[in-house]
């Protein structure tokens, strides 16, 4: 493992980083495909990064995660990799954000590195090629792995009728995914954050987990949230959550704080507006978390995300009062060892307990 580790960092991680971000995300998916298309590859693929421990086992709302790492919304944004993504060892991926109409997103570039922060800035802006399309793909899913489905609006809707929006995905994943996540909180899609203010969210909310009751086996919703509602945003949120009788929070998406970044100023200034995920935000989430599990009282389950580069970092978040973690940029920068060594780092956590 720790070979696979320097091999990453060493040669394909520099080897990567001389090239546009976006072009990278979409080039390894090709070269995951194609290599566990060879002879052997997934054997040899389960072995060097699945690891697997009963205590792992995490039931939550109703479903058993084989491991408590999960990959974060923004990644498989079309659904397109979950098949492949279970060789590497998470134990579940949430797919999206999905929006009812394909859009391109905001122009690029819109994806860019700050390496000296370990982070990256995004205004990717829900580009994806539609709900329907996704849903085909995920009806030809032949993997145990556990799907969430991320859910959106379309930036040409306005925030009056975005509701409509969330309820098409959802009708339409409904078949097709294992629990639903309501996205309200990326900062690249103008006024969607202004769905997180207290009466449209419950609006929201109130009418997806109206429709979720009346099917015979209802899903799990849960909302993301941005790391950045002060106490008493947060206080609405808990209260929300309560009076909706939602399944779960994540947090927290990426931020619009640009405070305390080693990368210069004026690099910062030039890349221009997007949400920063990585290392810059490990300790706002790590606190938001720890704030709405002491309010709530520990009374809903909380997905921690944000900046978990390290199994320290996904530790830290579960001592705050996360039940299971979601990593994407420290999976940029430190490689698929990540998530073994995550795993091997709970498993111990728990076993000291």
């Amino acid at each position: 493992m720790n070979y696979l580790c320097g091999m990453y960092k060493q040669i394909i991680r520099p080897l990567f980083f001389t090239m546009d971000p976006e072009r990278v995300h979409h080039l390894s998916f090709s070269l995951l495909r194609a290599t566990l298309k060879l002879p052997g590859m997934k054997s040899f693929f389960k072995k060097r990064f699945v690891f697997t421990h009963p205590e792992l086992e995490t039931t939550l709302f109703g479903l058993t995660f084989p491991n408590p790492v999960g990959l974060a919304a923004g990644f498989d944004k079309d659904a397109t990799l979950f098949n492949e993504l279970e060789y590497v060892g998470f134990g579940f991926v949430e797919v999206g954000t999905l929006t009812p109409v394909g859009q391109d997103g905001n122009p690029k570039p819109r994806l860019f590195r700050l390496s000296e922060d370990e982070g990256l800035i995004n205004r990717m802006g829900f580009n994806n090629g539609g709900v329907e399309q996704a849903v085909l793909r995920l009806k030809k899913r032949n993997t145990k792995i556990i799907i969430g489905g991320n859910i959106g609006k379309n930036k040409i809707t306005p925030n009056e009728l975005a509701t409509e929006d969330y309820v098409k995905c959802f009708n339409a994943l409904f078949d097709v995914v294992d629990y639903f996540v309501v996205n309200v909180s990326s900062p690249n899609t103008p006024n969607l954050r202004e769905l997180q203010e207290k009466e449209p969210l419950k609006q929201l909310l109130n009418t997806l987990m109206d429709l979720n009751q009346q099917r015979p086996s209802p899903k799990p919703i849960l909302l993301k949230i941005a790391p950045d509602l002060s106490n008493e945003q947060l206080d609405d949120i808990v209260e929300i959550v309560q009076e909706t009788r939602l399944d779960g929070l994540i947090a927290t998406n990426t931020t619009i704080d640009r405070s305390g970044l080693s990368t210069s100023a004026s690099k910062v200034e030039a890349i221009g507006a997007g949400g920063v995920s990585g290392k810059p935000v490990t300790k706002r989430s790590t606190e938001v978390i720890a704030y709405l599990h002491e309010k709530s009282g520990g009374s809903f389950p909380i997905i921690g995300v944000g900046g978990i580069s390290s199994a320290e970092d996904a530790i830290d978040k579960i001592k705050a009062g996360a039940s299971l973690v979601q990593i994407y940029t420290g999976y940029v920068y430190e490689g698929p060892a990540l998530i073994s060594k995550i795993n091997k780092g709970i498993l111990a956590y728990r076993k000291a307990k």
